[in-house]
């Protein structure tokens, strides 16, 4: 397929953490990129982030407990 050469501005950190995603996965710039669009247009990024939202939705109360168990009880202070 033949390739076609986008330019796009974006803010420092933006760039910098893009770099760094892609360096993680072994990817380039470009491939990271594609495969970012690839996934948004197929639908894919949509797919995880319902599925992500309802698992928290069935959990909640486990995340709840968890986070109140790290809690002070109330009124007390520290020495």
């Amino acid at each position: 397929m033949a390739k076609t050469q986008l330019g796009a501005r974006v803010d420092e950190d933006v760039a910098e953490l893009a770099k760094k995603r892609a360096a993680d996965l072994g990817l380039s710039i470009g491939d990271y990129l594609a495969r970012l669009v690839q996934d948004d247009a197929s639908g894919l990024r949509a797919r995880a982030v319902d599925a992500a939202a309802r698992f928290l939705a069935e959990h909640q109360s486990v995340f709840d407990e968890a986070e109140d168990a790290q809690q002070p009880p109330r009124g007390a202070r520290a020495a």
